[in-house]
């Protein structure tokens, strides 16, 4: 039973057990191929996020060694995320005041809340939390995202620097820079070259060869060009492992930086929870949300331990570990010994990396965030998604990361209330022929039965939609003429009811007996019953209100059978139910 439940909490031991010799070869291949990805990419979103490039491997190793003991995905890479790198800038950079080791360490603390979250969020079974955020609202999040990180790299791109903060403030910069001839001939040769390449590479399904080859190719071209001297580069790294860097910090930091840790925490999982679904889907194979969320906040607490900043699923090297043959997160452990014996062996190389080359490995990521298809095909299948979508690219893009996450989270509660609050209505009738009571709307020979009107409304009733909902049926029951005795509720959506609802469907009741009316309520679930009676309304709606089927309820109603359906197509199977139901 002990060993049990330590596989449940460390997915890694159950790994151990598992793996076979067969898979070593491909995972150390994937291992070496993964790493020429890492190596660059966590460099350059650190950059991104106002750090030291060397932080961006840091963040990278430790959450892949925690990852591959706590975490249940067996394929997901984690590291570095250009989705996350400006939030992480944006929350950072003013409380650091210019001071790059107050930046790390705000860095690594705010990697400690996101984790702290995370943990508690998994351990607390939240892992539902990431519906806050509905496709197309992450779908405008991150096209904001791209062209805010693309909009940060075009100086470097181009080898001129600016001073702004806001992304208004950087194009308006930018274009100046370049009105004034600040451009760099040199670097710019390199940003754009290697952009070229990489890009190139991408279109023939090469991908990693394309980043391989712009970033060695560059080092090369600067060292025997002898361009260190004239041209920015990263510089040679610190020799040194991850290590503590949590200096000079203060309970008042804490405050600051809550809402981002909520924000950040919020984005991470949400990407990496649909990253690490999908992959695993593909495997034959199931990952528990709530389990994922709290191996990656694990994986962050480690990281802001060590010396990194808040990590996330990587949506880029996490399919070209799996099309490289990933097995289990062996890939990733050898990927991180890697990277360890870079750091401590060949720090130097660095020195002859272009800066504008590693500009141009964050741009071709970033561009890869942009989902133009995703937005056309949100636009044709709906309108209200749509909007959502846009509001949240604007939002960005306007108010800032910060405030955009926190639009975004609006948003996504906008779009459920809107969806709740104007949810699909239809009034039923019978259709000759054809088993149970069904929309009158799409079936023009249905026909309603003589002094009853049947309604459903498919949706939970709350405080947002009780009003509507009174007001809709009302207008049924007055468009069915002056002979109307009976109103059946077709119940079997409504999966809840709040107290303010219940008070609407109270006053409906007093509406419809005022007017000789009698509500039957048809279908409805057993706990939303129960919470009726919770609410004290079992003296007006008492069992002989309630009928287990719409078609037992017209059935009591008008005292006869349904002759139209026996020996039809839709008749009922052996041993099934012969009662009609509501559905259409």
């Amino acid at each position: 039973m002990a060993r049990t439940d330590a596989a449940r909490w460390v997915p890694g031991i159950a790994a151990v057990r598992s793996y076979k010799r067969s898979w070593l070869w491909a995972d150390v291949r994937a291992g070496l191929i993964v790493t020429a990805l890492l190596i660059p990419a966590g460099m350059g979103y650190a950059v991104v996020a106002g750090l030291p490039p060397e932080t961006g491997l840091y963040a990278t190793i430790v959450p892949l060694v925690v990852y591959a003991i706590f975490g249940p995905s067996r394929v997901l890479v984690l590291g570095p995320d250009s989705a996350l790198a400006p939030i992480i800038a944006a929350a950072i950079l003013p409380l650091a005041l210019g001071d790059p080791q107050r930046a790390v360490a705000l860095a690594g603390l705010l990697a400690i809340m996101v984790g702290g979250l995370m943990l508690l969020g998994g351990v607390l079974r939240l892992g539902f939390v990431t519906d806050l955020l509905s496709k197309p609202i992450r779908v405008g999040y991150l096209n904001a995202i791209a062209v805010i990180v693309i909009v940060s790299q075009l100086p470097k791109l181009l080898g001129f620097s600016i001073d702004a903060e806001t992304l208004w403030q950087e194009t308006i910069a930018i274009v100046q820079g370049l009105a004034a001839g600040g451009l760099d001939p040199i670097a710019t040769g390199f940003g754009v070259g290697s952009l070229v390449v990489i890009v190139v590479f991408r279109l023939l399904g090469l991908r990693v060869w394309g980043i391989i080859v712009a970033v060695i190719g560059s080092m090369v071209l600067t060292a025997i060009l002898g361009l260190s001297d004239d041209l920015a580069v990263v510089g040679a790294l610190p020799q040194g492992l991850p290590a503590p860097a949590l200096v000079g910090l203060s309970w008042t930091d804490i405050g600051p930086l809550v809402l981002p840790a909520a924000g950040i925490a919020l984005v991470a999982f949400a990407d990496t929870a649909v990253l690490s679904r999908t992959f695993a889907a593909r495997r034959g194979e199931s990952v528990d949300g709530s389990q994922e969320m709290a191996g990656v906040g694990l994986a962050n607490i480690a990281s802001g331990l060590l010396g990194g900043f808040p990590v996330s699923g990587s949506s880029s090297r996490t399919p070209v570990a799996e099309q490289a043959g990933a097995r289990s997160q062996l890939t990733g452990l050898i990927g991180a010994v890697l990277i360890v014996v870079f750091i401590l062996a060949l720090p130097g190389l660095t020195e002859f990396l272009p800066s504008a080359t590693l500009a141009a490995v964050v741009v071709s990521a970033a561009i890869s965030l942009i989902d133009v298809r995703g937005v056309a095909r949100i636009a044709r299948m709906d309108r209200v998604d749509f909007v959502l979508s846009l509001a949240a690219f604007l939002g960005v893009l306007v108010f800032g990361v910060l405030q955009g996450i926190a639009i975004t989270i609006a948003l996504s509660f906008i779009a459920f209330v809107n969806r709740s609050w104007r949810p699909y209505k239809a009034e039923l009738g019978r259709v000759r022929g054809m088993r149970g009571y069904h929309d009158l709307s799409r079936n023009p020979d249905g026909t309603r039965i003589p002094g009853v009107v049947i309604v459903r409304f498919d949706a939970p009733l709350f405080f947002a939609n009780g009003g509507l909902f009174d007001d809709w049926v009302r207008s049924r029951v007055r468009a069915a003429g002056a002979d109307v005795h009976t109103l059946i509720l077709a119940a079997e959506p409504i999966t809840d009811i709040d107290t303010t609802a219940a008070d609407e469907l109270a006053e409906l009741d007093d509406y419809l007996q005022a007017h000789g009316i009698r509500l039957i309520i048809a279908e409805m679930k057993s706990p939303v019953v129960d919470t009726l009676r919770e609410y004290g309304l079992t003296d007006r709606f008492t069992s002989d209100r309630f009928a287990p089927t719409v078609g037992a309820a017209v059935d009591d109603v008008t005292g006869t059978l349904r002759g139209d359906i026996a020996g039809t197509k839709w008749d009922v199977a052996p041993g099934a139910s012969d009662e009609p139901d509501a559905r259409d």
